[in-house]
């Protein structure tokens, strides 16, 4: 899949919420929460235009059987895509619009996840850097795959300066 960088969207949020409701739809009896994280719940950060949403839910093992369901909304189901205990769909297909990974209340990966959204939240200069980044891998990647991997080492050390920020 081609790399798709935009500047900051505001109607990214609105698209979160819009997604929000139609989960709702399916499995409103299993949801505790919403949020809405990655680069597009981020204020002035540049990112693929594709909201990541993470849904926290009671039991993850009642999911898999509103499948079916979320299909019929557009979404390719993926299983757990490389975590244990996550459900991770897919919409849009190749013009990607959404993501959203559902993960039980008491998930180990959620706070990860939240902590970085949280910390670029009130660090603009990191925001800027990451945003700087990007835009530079881009003209050097057109592939996800291989702008993701460039962009590795940068991401885990974000989150780890995100990760001891929280801890203080």
């Amino acid at each position: 899949m081609k790399v798709r960088l935009s500047e900051y969207n505001s109607m990214w949020k609105k698209s979160y919420e819009d997604e929000c409701e139609r989960l709702m739809e399916v499995i409103k009896d299993e949801i505790i929460k919403f949020e809405h994280f990655g680069s597009t719940a981020v204020p002035g950060m540049k990112a693929k235009p594709v909201v990541d949403m993470m849904v926290l839910v009671k039991d993850i093992n009642q999911i898999d059987k509103y499948n079916t369901q979320f299909i019929k909304l557009g979404y390719d189901v993926a299983g757990e895509w490389g975590i244990p205990g996550r459900r991770f769909m897919r919409k849009g297909g190749e013009n990607r619009t959404h993501h959203i990974h559902i993960y039980q209340y008491d998930h180990p990966e959620i706070f990860r996840h939240l902590a970085v959204r949280d910390y670029l939240l009130v660090h603009p200069e990191e925001v800027k850097a990451y945003s700087d980044l990007k835009t530079i891998l881009t003209e050097s990647f057109d592939e996800t795959p291989e702008y993701r991997n460039a962009k590795h080492d940068y991401v885990v050390a974000l989150e780890r300066r995100a990760l001891d920020y929280f801890k203080n």
